[in-house]
């Protein structure tokens, strides 16, 4: 396997590079959506008992003690009750946007290295191919020993490219279905708290 690196050239290190900041932002995403969907049923489940008891100050103590992003929308929602819905609405809105942006994090860039890993795949092509048409110049049509470190080189980055580009923008995917799934079970926990809100 090292012989295989070494002989596809210098851009086989930022591919390399790529794949490993590629499956450090996946597992820190995928640990950070888990952890958010720990205790989120149960926290709903409570908060919803204290408020049909109408023990609001209670339920804000819960939502400060767990303080995940959900809990932290409850406590916009929570401090703002006995105003007009519209308003809880808006707060509880702007929580919800400023409190989806962290799950976001990194999607970006991880997008971006899936993007990128081929072309650097592509210009280690480019680049054998050029030592390779090199030898020619020098040497004449020469024989496959002699052409074959810049052929081996383009083949090597081109498949090395494509074989972290693949995962990774399935990884990427995965992840932004994740995202969305859980932004948009927080929208529909923060209307239902509005509506528990609105009756008292």
């Amino acid at each position: 396997m090292w012989d295989i690196f070494q002989r596809g050239g210098l851009m086989m290190w930022p591919i390399a590079v790529c794949s490993v900041v590629a499956i450090a932002i996946f597992l820190e995403r995928l640990y950070i959506l888990w952890r958010f969907s720990q205790g989120t049923r149960a926290l709903v489940q409570e908060v919803e008992h204290l408020i049909a008891k109408r023990g609001l100050t209670e339920a804000v103590t819960v939502c400060q003690r767990v303080g995940s992003p959900l809990a932290r929308i409850f406590l916009a929602a929570l401090r703002s009750a006995g105003r007009p819905r519209e308003q809880i609405k808006a707060l509880v809105e702007e929580a919800g946007i400023r409190e989806a942006a962290p799950l976001e994090r990194y999607l970006g860039l991880l997008g971006t290295i899936a993007t990128i890993a081929p072309l650097m795949g592509l210009l280690g092509t480019v680049i054998g191919m050029i030592k390779a048409f090199n030898v020619i110049s020098a040497q004449g049509v020469g024989t496959p020993a002699t052409l074959g470190g810049g052929i081996s080189e383009a083949l090597i980055t081109t498949a090395a490219g494509l074989t972290v580009a693949i995962p990774i923008l399935l990884l990427h995917r995965y992840l932004v279905g994740k995202v969305d799934r859980t932004i948009h079970e927080m929208e529909g926990y923060s209307l239902r708290m509005i509506e528990l809100l609105e009756g008292i």
